[in-house]
């Protein structure tokens, strides 16, 4: 086991620096860089976001050199690629983002900053899908072809194939504008500071309650819909007929024998789901409902072509991906002591 976890660290190295190369590189062909951004908002006079990457260069003619050596130097543009790049390599392996280009502010604290909406999204939509697919699909695997669960299929299937934004802008609609049950935008109201500790709740949720709605389906879908697999194959096998023929009782051979079977492919993506929930980020839905997350931190930066933004997060994420990774193979160990990595 030692073994295996060691080879895994090992790998995770060549795997980030694979990572990181290709989108350093990519963005170095991408026109409208930092530099152009900055003057052409500069040319405009505004502070807002800058115009495309045409405007940029065009913006740069007539601008004294040595200002614009200034400029690059500021963004540190000033030294060859091969030299950012192990620069940037370093600051990571002492897990330094570094900073923000527009903004004046490390990466680090944008991504706490940012974090807690993300949180908010992701852990009730981690926590609604498994508490309530689960449940689901093992009832549907119990009455496998009846009217429930073929029902119940359809509906699962349906509003999977609806796409969150779009469920999104009809939630908003109906209950956010011509019934006006909840409000359209935001984690929590004006007056937030004013409320007590029980009003805030009630607030909290009746703020976040639509665009959770508007992204739990997808996951519910996927989760219900492997729940139910999962225990058909296991009905199905031989142990399951052996503890019937002894005279065990339905309830006890589902709870006792097949639910720890079924549960392994649950329980082994666990962590990966556990731990996306606080790093998730849905661009959509939090531009639909105005919510200040990872997804438009990363959407911004892209746009803006804040570089230390996106590549700090993407190291930051891919980091936190690999390791989850590993965590969830170890999982299969721990639920099924059958398997074993040599």
């Amino acid at each position: 086991m030692a073994a295996y976890i060691f080879k895994r660290l090992l790998l995770m190295v060549p795997t980030l620096l694979g990572v990181l190369l290709v989108t350093f590189v990519v963005t170095q062909f991408v026109p409208g860089g930092p530099v152009e951004q900055y003057l052409a908002e500069a040319k405009a006079g505004t502070g807002g976001a800058a115009e495309g990457g045409g405007l940029s260069y065009r913006g740069a003619q007539g601008v004294d050199p040595k200002r614009l050596e200034q400029i690059k130097a500021l963004y540190g543009f000033d030294k060859p690629a091969h030299e950012r790049f192990v620069q940037m390599l370093g600051q990571y392996a002492r897990f330094d983002l570094g900073k923000s280009f527009f903004q004046n502010k490390d990466v680090w604290t944008l991504v706490r900053e940012k974090l807690p909406v993300s949180i908010s999204l992701g852990l009730w939509t981690f926590f609604i899908s498994y508490l309530v697919a689960v449940p689901l699909g093992v009832a549907k695997a119990v009455r496998a072809g009846t009217r429930f669960d073929l029902v119940t299929t359809l509906l699962v299937l349906v509003g999977y194939a609806i796409p969150g934004f779009v469920l999104g802008v009809a939630l908003l609609v109906i209950f956010g504008g011509q019934l006006q049950w909840f409000p359209l935008r935001g984690l929590t109201s004006s007056n937030w500071d004013e409320l007590s500790w029980g009003a805030r709740i009630v607030d909290y949720l009746w703020h976040i309650t639509l665009p959770v709605t508007a992204m739990v389906l997808g996951s519910f879908a996927v989760t219900a819909m492997l729940t139910k697999n999962a225990f058909l194959e296991e009905i199905r096998k031989q142990y399951v007929l052996t503890a019937r023929a002894k005279g065990l009782a339905d309830r006890q051979v589902l709870w006792k024998h097949i639910f720890r079977n079924a549960l392994i492919p649950i329980v082994t993506g666990f962590p990966a789901a556990f731990i996306g929930a606080f790093f998730t980020g849905s661009l959509l839905i939090e531009t639909l409902f105005s919510l200040d997350g990872l997804g438009l931190l990363s959407y911004e930066s892209v746009i803006r072509r804040d570089y230390p933004v996106v590549m700090g997060t993407l190291y930051l994420f891919t980091l936190i991906g690999l390791v989850t990774k590993l965590i969830s193979d170890l999982c299969y160990v721990w639920v099924d002591p059958r398997v074993r990595f040599d």
